[in-house]
């Protein structure tokens, strides 16, 4: 799933902070990143070249995988896979109402149904106990269950040991929507060996992110793998004008591809980053006197917090979100509203609807700045602002 997020302005105000902080990045390896793209600009093989396939290489070990295949966004892996499943009119497919509409889009383009499904409101993450009656609507639709998309929102994987039983019992495959959590684990296993595959992007504001557009798909079925790698290719077999399938131009640039490996080799310690600023804000906003609530972790799950959001009331979140800006704190609001309720989407089944989880986190979450370059100056600035303006609020 790809999160709509954007990395900040380049030139933003001295005094206002990034939401999230790529220069910083940039700084610190850029002889490595420079040195990366004049390794493919002397090369010159700038589509599948020899990165490409390094990157998936070492994609697939960072996290445990048998294959990667990369891509050219975190979108067109969803739909890879759909495509690869063999995906179409009459099929139903379940899918959170609280995320971007990339995981619903890539359904539709194939003639299949989404079917929106609640969350929960600890996480986030795609209510297990909804499934069974999203189920049963599909099927009272005249549809086919044929599989679920959990998206790991925020970078938290969703509650798998929950989801991966009733799919089992209801013979559905499991396509994990890692869009926003590469990197995190879910109870001892690493994001990308969850399911039939794992979709990841690599949008410049992802916690592992390139500078345009990318994503990969990780997977252990290798007949699975060798189909991917001929729909990114319009549906090539032994060569690209002996077409077996119908595909797409889905391939990963090279550049892309070099920028990654250099954001790869420190990767791990921003993860590690990431982790202790979040921990830092949970500790600091806690106590808050004030109606905010600080997002929870599943025991035994890390996120890699693409986003640290909070809740607050309906009718406070404005006036803080104005309070920060005023303070020259950026905030963002990831999603202002429900899939389910969206124009393109409100005609499909769902479980969600009026009075939901979803639409009430809807109204209630605010993004605050999180990267792994938040040092504590600026995290306390954030939530001195907070607290202020949960005062007058």
């Amino acid at each position: 799933m790809n999160s709509g997020a954007h990395s900040a302005p380049a030139s933003a105000p001295q005094d206002e902070m990034p939401l999230i902080d790529l220069e910083a990045q940039r700084r610190r390896i850029d002889a490595e990143l420079r040195a990366a793209i004049d390794r493919v600009l002397a090369h010159g093989k700038f589509i599948l070249g020899p990165e490409v396939a390094e990157l998936e290489h070492r994609l697939a070990e960072f996290c445990g995988a048998r294959f990667a295949v990369g891509c050219s966004n975190g979108t067109d892996a969803l739909a890879m896979v759909l495509m690869a499943l063999g995906v179409g009119p009459g099929d139903a497919i379940l899918v959170p109402a609280f995320t971007f509409a990339a995981t619903a889009e890539v359904v539709c383009w194939l003639g299949a149904t989404p079917v929106f499904v609640d969350v929960r409101d600890d996480t986030f993450n795609l209510d297990p106990d909804q499934l069974g009656p999203a189920i049963s609507l599909a099927r009272n639709a005249g549809l086919t269950p044929k599989g679920i998309i959990p998206v790991d929102l925020f970078g938290q994987p969703a509650d798998y040991d929950a989801i991966e039983p009733i799919c089992e019992s209801e013979g559905l495959w499991l396509l994990s929507d890692a869009a926003q959590s590469f990197g995190a684990t879910y109870r001892g296993r690493r994001v990308g060996t969850i399911g039939v595959a794992s979709a990841v992007s690599f949008f410049p504001a992802k916690p592992l992110g390139c500078y345009g557009d990318g994503g990969a798909i990780l997977l252990d079925d290798p007949t699975l793998t060798e189909t991917l790698r001929s729909i990114r290719v319009h549906g090539k077999g032994h060569h690209k004008y002996d077409n077996v399938r119908v595909g797409l131009n889905a391939r990963l640039d090279t550049l892309q591809a070099a920028i990654l490996l250099a954001k790869l080799s420190i990767f791990e310690d921003e993860v590690e980053s990431r982790q202790r600023v979040a921990s830092r804000y949970t500790d600091r906003i806690r106590p808050l006197n004030g109606p905010v609530i600080a997002p929870t972790l599943l025991p035994g799950t890390t996120s890699v917090w693409a986003q640290y959001t909070v809740r607050l009331p309906q009718e406070t979140r404005g006036p803080v979100a104005a309070h920060l800006a005023r303070s020259g704190i950026p905030t963002a609001i990831y999603y202002p509203v429900p899939l389910d309720q969206q124009p393109a989407y409100r005609d499909f089944p769902s479980v969600a609807g009026s009075g939901s989880v979803a639409e009430r986190l809807s109204a209630e979450v605010l993004s605050l700045p999180m990267h792994p370059y938040l040092d504590t100056g600026s995290q306390d600035r954030v939530v001195d602002a907070l607290g202020e303006a949960l005062r007058q609020y």
